[in-house]
């Protein structure tokens, strides 16, 4: 067996990220990769903890040097996943949780397509993700109308993803996304058969 690789993607609003770090009090042996972004910390939000908060020189030189798995402009933003942690992560046998965009799902899918397992979360309809957006206070009106249209091209990506939940309440959709994290390990794809079947003859 080998470490796997938990895609958790979805709308901003639609609770995504809340719950893949919740996630990690639940299921052992899980390593959450924290992104790397050029965007400015919201209130509360914690460099190391939350993001990488890095200037956009330095992500365009981070990008010139190979270190990201994968990297994407969002809203005028850039955000990337740092290669070398998750590697380590893999070999240690861990669940590599990961809270990445469409665009990022079908880079991980392409590069590790037996380790990947992806989620895609959403609220049960726009009004809502609205709601959630607005409750933040941390964006201007003309910022969470792209983010509104950015949700509603997101969501032509559903078919793409393993699975599908609608986050209407926290704690069943965070049950159900436990499950799944859990099934992740167990994957066929993750075992090298010829190998295995090799040494159960034994």
């Amino acid at each position: 067996m080998s470490g796997s690789i938990l895609v958790v993607s979805g709308p901003s609003g639609s609770g995504k990220t809340s719950l893949a770090k919740k996630l990690l009090d639940i299921v052992a042996n899980c390593y959450f990769s924290i992104s790397t972004t050029t965007r400015k910390p919201r209130d509360g939000e914690e460099d190391g903890v939350d993001y990488h908060f890095i200037s956009k020189d330095q992500f365009l030189s981070e990008i010139d040097d190979g270190c990201f798995l994968e990297w994407a402009e969002v809203h005028g933003n850039f955000y990337g996943t740092s290669f070398r942690p998750i590697e380590k992560a893999l070999a240690e046998n861990k669940i590599v949780v990961l809270d990445i965009d469409v665009q990022g799902h079908k880079t991980l899918r392409e590069k590790f397509p037996k380790l990947v397992t992806s989620v895609f979360i959403t609220t049960k309809n726009m009004s809502v993700l609205k709601q959630r957006l607005s409750s933040r206070n941390t964006e201007t009106k003309e910022i969470l109308e792209q983010r509104v249209i950015n949700a509603i091209s997101e969501m032509r990506s559903i078919g793409e993803y393993d699975y599908f939940l609608i986050n209407d309440d926290f704690n069943e959709t965070l049950e159900a996304l436990t499950a799944i994290a859990t099934a992740s390990k167990f994957k066929q794809s993750l075992i090298d058969n010829d190998s295995f079947i090799k040494s159960w003859k034994i």
